[in-house]
């Protein structure tokens, strides 16, 4: 699992200035990882690329 300090996390091109309940993600070769953005310092949930491949088409798809 790669470092957070390592890790490029962004915001959705969603989310405004100014929202604060928001979730960021990032790219780590093999899959994704999220964190909430207000307590980045808690950590962050890693997923397989298979796994964030498939939520992403269920979220393009409407389904979530």
């Amino acid at each position: 699992m790669p470092k957070p300090s390592r890790l490029n996390f962004r915001k959705s091109s969603y989310s405004g200035p100014k929202t604060e309940n928001c979730v960021e993600m990032a790219d780590t070769g093999s899959g994704a990882a999220v964190r909430d953005s207000k307590h980045p310092e808690v950590g962050y949930l890693a997923f397989p690329a298979t796994e964030w491949n498939v939520f992403l088409a269920e979220v393009r798809r409407g389904a979530l």
